[in-house]
């Protein structure tokens, strides 16, 4: 593993071992602009991995640049875990979403950022950053685009391997899907995830995890079909719906499978009653 890794002019990642879910072992935290410096994802809780990144914040500020600030993209504890202690160590302050204010109760939050704003960071090419809220993934999640230079910092949004949990308890699956599509757009030549190396063709790795996404749908509508008027529980639909995923990976597959359902009973194509899931009356393959 290489880090710092430097990704092109202006940016640079490094990757710090975190309690995250497998298949990743570790989140990038990157260092965006020339001199004036915002550093994304204070994330590891490791007293080893704390003072290599530390090492790391202090050589980017020995070789002559400036940081402004930390920024957290959302409030997992595999993107937070160092918040506090980078912060008071550097003297630094955090900025985050207003909604992960809220639920980082130990870590000052000096500045609440908004969809649309930008982060101007100065230097011989100055760094524009504009503020993405991308939630579903997690309410308060945030994406960060690089106009000039074509890369988006995208946190949970995509990875490097695997897929993204989307856990129906504080995610919405048809704002995650809404989401993808929005990044689509972008026009982004590089995408910079919290888990995994730098992703070329953004694009196209957006629309293949919506197509992901728009399968597995039709695979808990079938699912739904098979259990009849009837209807089942979660645990029942799972082995028919996840029948292509590793029983073991199954716990995490049921948080998605419901987020699915629920997306689905929002658009009125399931229901669910005292017998579990069912298929909405009416709704077609």
């Amino acid at each position: 593993m290489i880090r710092p890794r430097p990704i092109t002019a202006g940016v640079e990642a490094f990757a710090a071992r975190t309690p995250t879910l497998p298949p990743a072992t570790h989140t990038n935290s990157y260092a965006l602009g020339g001199r004036e410096v915002l550093l994304v994802e204070p994330a590891t809780p490791y007293e080893d991995e704390r003072r290599a990144w530390l090492a790391w914040a202090r050589g980017l500020a020995s070789g002559g640049r400036v940081i402004v600030a930390i920024a957290v993209t959302h409030h997992h504890a595999d993107h937070v875990g160092g918040a506090r202690f980078f912060a008071a160590e550097l003297g630094l302050p955090v900025w985050a979403h207003a909604e992960a204010a809220a639920r980082l109760r130990d870590v000052p939050v000096a500045r609440h950022l908004s969809d649309g704003e930008v982060v101007r960071l100065d230097g011989p090419a100055p760094t524009a950053l504009r503020v993405l809220h991308t939630p579903g993934h997690a309410p308060d999640h945030l994406c960060f685009l690089d106009e000039a230079r074509g890369a988006l910092v995208c946190g949970d949004m995509v990875a490097g391997a695997g897929t993204i949990l989307i856990d129906p308890r504080e995610g919405d699956m048809a704002e995650y899907l809404a989401q993808l599509e929005r990044l689509a757009a972008l026009g982004a030549q590089v995408v910079l995830p919290a888990h995994g190396g730098p992703i070329d063709a953004p694009e196209a790795l957006f629309r293949r995890y919506v197509a992901h996404r728009r399968l597995r749908e039709q695979r808990v509508l079938g699912a739904l079909a098979a259990a009849g008027e009837g209807g089942a529980s979660l645990d029942a639909l799972l082995p028919l719906a996840y029948a292509d995923t590793a029983p073991a990976l199954w716990p995490l597959a049921r948080l998605s499978l419901e987020a699915h359902l629920i997306k689905l009973e929002r658009e009125g194509r399931a229901r669910r009653g005292e017998g579990g899931w069912r298929r909405a009356a009416g709704d077609a393959e």
